[in-house]
């Protein structure tokens, strides 16, 4: 757990999850901050029957439907173990209750959602400007364990290609 968060560990709950795990499905009020401490998570969206990746999670990361946990509206996307996971979870109340009480706390959770934005953008305009050829190995350079951790079908899915498309750019690499 974070240092700053020490202090309410009374607020967590310890949550062990087989892989293919929906923690939250899209269209459904996100009540949960899931952090990550064991495994990997993604979030994604469907699109006529089709899952769209749109990122992934690790240890150490924290994740929620974040538009939704604040607002109270809809999540635009589900939340999907893909590994076993130990997470720690703490409900919408106990979040606000903290960030009221701890300005570091509400500073490290703005940081914290600046990072994804710009993380956010940056796939955008990939996706705007690059080739997946250029995607994949943007992917390789700057995330090289998600190579390593992630089945083939979830990378291509989150580069927005098929898997038969995905397996050709690395044949040629």
């Amino acid at each position: 757990m974070i240092s700053n968060w020490d202090k309410f560990d009374h607020l967590f709950k310890r949550q062990e999850v087989p892989a293919k795990t929906i923690l939250l499905q899209e269209g459904e009020i996100s009540r949960t901050m899931f952090f990550i401490e064991k495994g990997c998570l993604r979030t994604w969206v469907n699109n006529d029957g089709r899952e769209i990746t749109t990122q992934f999670f690790f240890e150490g990361d924290k994740v929620s439907s974040i538009e939704s946990f604040r607002t109270n509206q809809l999540s635009l996307y589900s939340i999907e173990s893909l590994e076993p996971c130990i997470l720690q979870t703490i409900s919408q109340q106990d979040f606000q209750n903290v960030l009221e009480n701890l300005p570091e706390i509400k500073e490290e959770m703005q940081e914290h959602l600046f990072r994804r934005l710009l993380q956010s953008q940056k796939i955008f305009y990939s996706y705007l400007k690059n080739t997946p050829q250029q995607r994949y190995q943007e992917l390789i350079e700057e995330y090289p364990h998600i190579i390593q951790r992630i089945p083939q079908h979830y990378i291509a899915s989150y580069l927005g290609i098929t898997s038969v498309s995905l397996s050709r750019i690395r044949n040629r690499r």
